[in-house]
């Protein structure tokens, strides 16, 4: 998936949406735009058409969403707006867009249904209904958990605080970008040489030297720029701007901050961009600070293109934690540089006997591919650990397969389970009120420890302490102790 067009396109329907006073709802804009991305090659705004909005509503949606029916107006809702600007933008023709609009029409009384047939669901849908819809949405681990304190300094002991890697961009995109920032456009780098090297200077200038107000219109602001930056480099990820808010505060003390004026100021800089609720760092942010860190000394790593690495490599570089867009670009690039039946091929084999949070996340891709890679999913049907995921991924596809047993019913159950361990005990709140809402039934659990999974004791142990209903939580107790006593004897 490419995701700059999406994100142009996103901030394209924020401003068009100020100018005419129309509520966006940009979220489920967005999640349109990348299903569309992903999975219907529509690679810029003029690739949709009415029948993007058939595929995307009607089975992309219903496989990978977890939603429920009566979510289907608001998503339909999004998908009318979403059909106005790109009339009124020129994105498509007029009669295309009243087509699009008559193909909503249509769409909207089905959608519900759809949303509500379990035949529809995809794998991961269908296996992860019972952990909660952020298991389906963040699949890929990646950095979470509450946002530091942005008020206090990070410690300035590399050994203490080591800097994550990080994937810098091309660069020849690097120096492309150089020429939309709005502060170079006033002040130029100087001619000759590299110009990604000066560019290199004036950022370490604007974090070193006193600056007396020249970035953000205040002293005391920019004396904290390094360790905002610092903090947003660590973080890898988006940002909310009421926290930068909160720490812009904290410096300036007894002042007022202007915050809209102050982040406008940060993002001529072309440090960092603004998108919506979120600031995250540019490309050339994140090339700059790592540039002056290894001025420093301090050990700054670059991350590997997962996109280069074979299976293994892909999932374990997944499983080291990678932000959410990066993740979707570098399975999409490992994705096609190979043939469907290829690509199955070599993540099952890399999956076959590896813990649950990998083969999860290898499953995970492999629901991405289309029939084509039958032959290479079918040939999994003799390994014991992924014969359940095989078979449920030719069932949606309405495939020839077998049905499956109790016993890999329950096996496939726990193995789902234990890939959202680590959400769970990361945020056990969150987790206990998905198994409140969706969590397995108390005869499933009951059954769950005659299971031969690694992972049993400390699944059934999990349910017991998180499942609010005390007659299921204890029904996961009671399991987990036979599942413990088994492995005794």
């Amino acid at each position: 998936m490419s995701i700059e067009w999406v994100n142009r396109a996103i901030d394209d329907l924020r401003a068009w949406g100020r100018a005419r006073e129309v509520e966006v709802d940009a979220d489920e804009v967005r999640l349109l735009c990348d299903y569309a991305s992903d999975y219907l090659n529509v690679n810029e705004l003029g690739d949709f058409t009415p029948e993007t909005f058939d595929e995307l509503l009607l089975s992309i949606y219903p496989r990978k969403v977890i939603a429920p029916p009566e979510s289907a107006p608001e998503t339909i809702a999004a998908a009318r707006t979403l059909v106005d600007f790109l009339d009124e933008a020129a994105q498509v023709s007029g009669e295309t867009a009243t087509r699009m609009r008559e193909r909503l029409d249509d769409i909207a009384p089905r959608m519900a249904e759809a949303l509500a047939d379990t035949s529809n669901f995809g794998m991961a849908k269908s296996l992860f209904s019972s952990i909660g819809p952020e298991s389906l949405e963040q699949s890929i681990p990646i950095p979470s958990g509450e946002l530091p304190d942005l008020g206090e300094a990070p410690c300035d002991c590399p050994g203490c605080t080591p800097l994550p890697a990080v994937r810098l961009a091309a660069p020849e995109e690097l120096r492309a970008a150089l020429e939309s920032v709005p502060m170079l456009a006033e002040e130029p780098l100087p001619g000759g040489g590299d110009p990604l090297a000066a560019w290199a200077r004036r950022v370490a200038d604007l974090l070193e030297q006193d600056t007396g107000g020249a970035v953000t219109g205040s002293a005391e602001l920019d004396e904290g720029l390094y360790d905002l930056f610092d903090m947003i480099y660590r973080l890898q990820v988006r940002v909310p701007v009421t926290v930068i808010g909160e720490y812009l505060d904290e410096i300036a003390g007894e002042g007022d901050v202007d915050l809209a004026t102050v982040l406008g100021r940060l993002e001529r800089t072309g440090m960092i961009r603004v998108d919506g609720d979120c600031a995250e760092l540019t490309p050339l942010g994140v090339w700059a600070l790592r540039e002056h860190y290894l001025s420093l000394g301090v050990d700054a790593p670059e991350a590997p293109d997962l996109a280069e690495a074979d299976a293994r490599g892909l999932i374990e570089g997944l499983l080291d934690g990678v932000p959410t867009e990066i993740a979707e670009d570098d399975i999409s690039r490992w994705l096609s540089g190979k043939e469907p039946g290829e690509a199955a091929a070599e993540l099952l084999a890399a999956a076959s006997g590896a813990p649950a949070v990998a083969r999860g996340i290898a499953i995970t891709i492999v629901d991405r591919l289309g029939a084509e890679a039958e032959p290479a999913v079918r040939g999994y049907l003799e390994d014991q650990e992924l014969r359940p995921h095989a078979i449920h991924w030719l069932a949606a596809r309405k495939l020839p397969a077998p049905p499956l047993t109790q016993q890999e019913l329950l096996w496939v159950s726990v193995d789902m389970l234990a890939l959202a361990m680590p959400a769970a005990e990361e945020d056990p709140e969150i987790f206990a009120e998905n198994m409140a809402a969706s969590g397995p039934p108390a005869h499933l659990i009951e059954e769950m420890w005659r299971v031969d999974h690694p992972d049993v004791v400390e699944v059934l142990e999990l349910l017991g302490r998180s499942i609010p209903d005390g007659t299921v939580s204890k029904a996961a107790r009671k399991a987990a102790f036979k599942a413990r006593s088994r492995g005794i004897r």
